[in-house]
């Protein structure tokens, strides 16, 4: 019985990192903002042959140029209709959810590049600043959340990028930012940028994962590509449950339990 015992206990802590994640088991709940590549609160404009996967959409404002030569690809432009006021709605929920979390981590003053970050709630009191690569470690969980509460602005440098480790590309990242982000040429990045005001994206940059969602203001977009790069594993658990790791933990612990009662 105590070999028996031994073997489950060891069997059972090599879960023990995913308990780390449990808190951030559930991602930010965007409703039917996750549908948009794009979305702004006053104009989308768009130079050269930007690429978007999924919807774009503007309001309360109702302006859109610049498709083409930009592309929009699996999605509708929706400009001033009753689709982007009801996203926009939804943007403002989710924006509020992620400003509401309590913070694991306080980067304050820290440039994000060259850090390498696991699962968690990072906190900037003003700007947010990458400059080079920001490596996010998912810890081997597709489902692994990251959110970045951002005071005012976010920026990343030209050539910038965010990469992951110990997982396919992770699309449960969020930036809450308090005021406009600011990707910079070629900057790679991955997230869904959830902005008050606006999200310029200068010539090259890219979100290989994610979306950039404003508020209030524009979205300025120039040569760039907008989602589809998602991982196929990458999967969203649903609201209010754990997803796959939190239900193969309940299972495990069961089994442990029942086996210590035998």
């Amino acid at each position: 019985m105590k070999s028996q015992g031994v073997r489950w206990l060891t069997l059972f802590s090599l879960f023990l990192p995913w308990f780390s994640l449990s808190a951030y088991a559930n991602p930010i709940i965007l409703g039917t903002a996750s549908s948009f590549g794009v979305l702004a609160g006053s104009t989308v404009t768009n130079t050269g042959s930007s690429v978007i996967t999924g919807n774009v959409g503007v309001w309360p404002g109702t302006a859109t140029t610049g498709f083409p030569p930009g592309i929009v690809i699996g999605g509708t432009i929706h400009a001033g209709d009753a689709v982007a006021q009801k996203a926009q709605a939804d943007l403002s929920a989710a924006y509020m959810q992620a400003a509401g979390l309590t913070p694991t981590t306080i980067l304050t003053g820290q440039d994000l590049g060259g850090m390498t970050l696991t699962p968690g709630v990072y906190f900037f009191s003003s700007s947010a600043q990458l400059t080079g690569t920001l490596t996010l470690n998912t810890l081997g969980n597709p489902n692994a959340v990251f959110v970045f509460q951002i005071g005012s602005t976010l920026t990343t440098a030209s050539n910038s990028s965010v990469i992951f480790t110990n997982t396919l590309t992770d699309k449960n990242v969020y930036w809450q930012v308090g005021s406009s982000a600011t990707l910079g040429t070629t900057t790679t990045f991955s997230g869904n940028i959830l902005a008050l005001t606006s999200i310029t994206m200068n010539n090259g940059a890219s979100i290989g994962c994610g979306s950039a969602l404003a508020i209030n203001g524009a979205v300025t977009l120039n040569n760039n590509v907008i989602g589809g790069g998602c991982g196929a594993t990458s999967t969203v658990p649903e609201p209010g449950t754990m997803g796959l790791m939190g239900t193969g933990l309940v299972i495990l612990i069961g089994a442990v339990r029942r086996r210590f009662r035998v």
